[in-house]
């Protein structure tokens, strides 16, 4: 079933992603009050690009995710105000989608290399087909959550943007191309899992190579 485009501000994305990487990261901490929530939007690790939002616009922010349903006041009988994401609620995502859409939030555009290496501390992804396949699904929703951007010049790797702010400058362009050129996203799955092997294939002759440099070393070191 098709189900209502949501937009986010800038400000709305980063609250969004920060509220969900907290709660995995730093469970005992969450939900988070507003205070360590602005910190968390802020922080200048893991974040691209950096901001600097107050805490007016980290308020107005949730105010917009709450009217979206996406974010809002937690229960709490402490005095200070706590705030919890209902990501889960509403797309109903696996650990895997949500880990990339969390990274994606927080740090634009990526490659799938890239988002297998920073979603580590959300989510384990064994192989980078298995974060092409994440990607793939998220791009099949409808509306699609996720768009293939077109390669850039010189690029080895084509980059996944989010689509929760509104198209992505240049992901439209990435739609049509899908059809004509080589790597549509089957083929990019495949073009990625025989990359990995190669490396691994390198890292193995590099491996063994050292090997035998240690035998030649060993027996020098005996002649003297």
């Amino acid at each position: 079933m098709s189900q209502d485009a949501i937009v986010l501000t800038a400000a709305e994305a980063r609250v969004l992603g920060a509220l969900v990487e907290k709660e995995v990261t730093t469970p005992e901490y969450y939900p988070l009050s507003l205070n360590a929530l602005v910190n968390a939007c802020n922080q200048r690790s893991n974040r691209e690009p950096i901001m600097s939002l107050d805490e007016e616009e980290v308020r107005q922010a949730l105010h917009g995710l709450s009217n979206k349903g996406l974010a809002g006041a937690a229960r709490s009988d402490g005095r200070v105000a706590r705030y919890e994401h209902h990501l889960g609620e509403v797309f109903n995502f696996t650990r895997a989608e949500t880990a990339l859409v969390t990274v994606l939030l927080l740090r634009g555009a990526q490659t799938p290399g890239e988002l297998r290496g920073r979603t580590e501390r959300l989510f384990s992804f064994d192989e980078i087909s298995d974060v092409l396949v994440g990607l793939q699904k998220l791009m099949e929703r409808d509306p699609a959550l996720v768009a293939l951007l077109p390669r850039a010049p010189g690029a080895r790797e084509s980059r996944y943007a989010h689509l929760l702010s509104g198209p992505v400058e240049s992901a439209a362009a990435a739609l049509p191309a899908r059809e004509d050129s080589a790597e549509t996203p089957t083929s990019a799955i495949a073009s990625a899992a025989a990359y990995e092997e190669r490396i691994a294939q390198l890292e193995t002759t590099v491996a063994e190579l050292r090997r035998q440099l240690d035998g030649l070393q060993q027996k020098i070191d005996s002649l003297f």
